[in-house]
């Protein structure tokens, strides 16, 4: 089965809740997550409604049969005449697949999301189209839709749809740890390890050739891969800039604080790179707060390191961990306390939790200092140790709850 036919209900659910809306649609996320594979789901879930075909104009705009420099005439004169024969008794559905390939495709994507009863949808690559420009290329009339990779869930679904020869659900888990859930992976091998290492290289070089080094006329790309590693290996740690600055510099090459702090906005543009920022628990303000990375798969973050299974095991959980609040709609930060730290504070709008990760609390001294930070928190806001294993899941004393990181992700 083709890994574009796999459902995926979260998302489905929330392209389905906005049909009807005026606002133009846009599917925003690191380049090959499943943009392009929404909107194809989307144009059968539209034809299994009644939806004649003439109502649904779907271009892929970096196919075979599109000009090699395709621009807004050539848009708007494609458009217009595809919608010449829609019923105008329904409404007419525009997906336009990968827009960044038409020249000042936003001025096309407004003039068509003033026709009546129509409905448009755009998915994009690069940066332009990642980036806070939209508000100024849209002039306002969108509804972001944020895309990730595979979340666990899907991540299972994807495995029992092409039937992979697993014997437990530990075995899948291990997988989509070590080489995350980049939908492209489910077209290789199921045992082709260079194969996926390939696919997971292809994908991470077109991020930053074209969302990076293209996009901001990056120079010294020697630099930009040398702080790609180092932010990766180090994900879950507290990052310093000046740190990196040093580091470079005793290694023989030389940068600036701006520099590197201007290829790692680059990289949260490019939706490669999430940051997670401290902020103070109980009243405690943090002066000059430090902030923690985390790759948005953890394929792309392995990468760096070989896919070493038995290697920062506790980040590459905490990377999925941090990854899935977001995916839920949570701002993630990292607590702090005097001596103390939580490692995820996420909130959403008045709810609030506190989550901790690790790998394995059977050892004592791993369970105290684990639980110590949730247990200097005084207020009553939910607060979960998220561990590997299952031997010691329950309740505390004190309220904590020590849930399995499988079955959370599942929930």
């Amino acid at each position: 089965m083709s890994s574009s036919l796999v459902p995926r209900p979260f998302y489905d659910s929330t392209i389905d809740s906005l049909l009807g809306t005026p606002e133009i649609k846009v599917l925003v996320g690191v380049r090959r997550c499943g943009k392009s594979s929404l909107l194809e789901l989307l144009s059968k879930r539209l034809e299994r409604k009644g939806v004649k075909a003439s109502n649904i104009v779907h271009l892929k705009l970096d196919s075979y049969d599109v000009p090699l420099n395709p621009d807004e005439a050539w848009l708007y004169e494609t458009l217009t005449a595809s919608l010449a024969s829609a019923d105008a008794s329904q409404t007419a559905y525009v997906l336009l697949d990968e827009v960044q390939e038409v020249e000042h495709w936003e001025n096309v994507v407004r003039r068509v999301n003033t026709r009546p009863d129509t409905q448009v949808f755009i998915t994009g690559s690069n940066a332009k189209v990642l980036s806070g420009e939209l508000a100024t290329l849209l002039s306002g009339r969108y509804v972001e839709i944020p895309v990730f990779p595979l979340s666990y869930s899907e991540y299972s679904a994807f495995a029992q749809a092409h039937r992979w020869p697993v014997t437990s659900e530990d075995e899948i888990f291990q997988r989509y740890l070590t080489y995350g859930g980049m939908p492209a992976l489910f077209e290789r091998p199921f045992d082709d390890r260079d194969s996926i290492q390939k696919a997971l290289s292809a994908i991470f070089d077109s991020i930053i050739l074209k969302d990076i080094v293209a996009r901001e006329g990056v120079q010294d790309v020697d630099l930009l891969s040398k702080l790609i590693r180092y932010v990766f290996s180090t994900s879950g740690n507290l990052f310093s800039t000046k740190r990196v600055v040093d580091a470079l510099t005793s290694s023989g090459r030389r940068a600036s604080q701006e520099t590197i702090d201007n290829y790692l906005a680059a990289l949260k543009t490019a939706k490669i790179l999430e940051e997670c920022e401290q902020v103070g628990i109980a009243g405690k303000s943090v002066l000059r707060p430090k902030r923690k990375f985390y790759a948005v798969d953890n394929g792309l973050r392995n990468l760096s390191i070989g896919f070493n299974k038995t290697r920062d095991v506790g980040f590459q959980l905490e990377a999925v961990v941090f990854n899935e609040l977001v995916r839920r709609g949570w701002q993630v930060h990292v607590g702090c306390m005097p001596g103390k730290e939580v490692d995820f504070v996420a909130s959403r709008n008045d709810q609030k939790a506190y989550l901790q990760v690790s790998q394995s609390v059977l050892d004592e001294g791993t369970y105290q200092r684990e639980i110590a930070p949730l247990e200097a928190i005084s207020d009553a806001f939910p607060k979960v140790l998220l561990v590997a294993d299952r031997w010691r899941l329950g309740t505390t004393e004190s309220g904590i709850e020590i849930k399995s990181v499988l079955d959370w992700l599942k929930g």
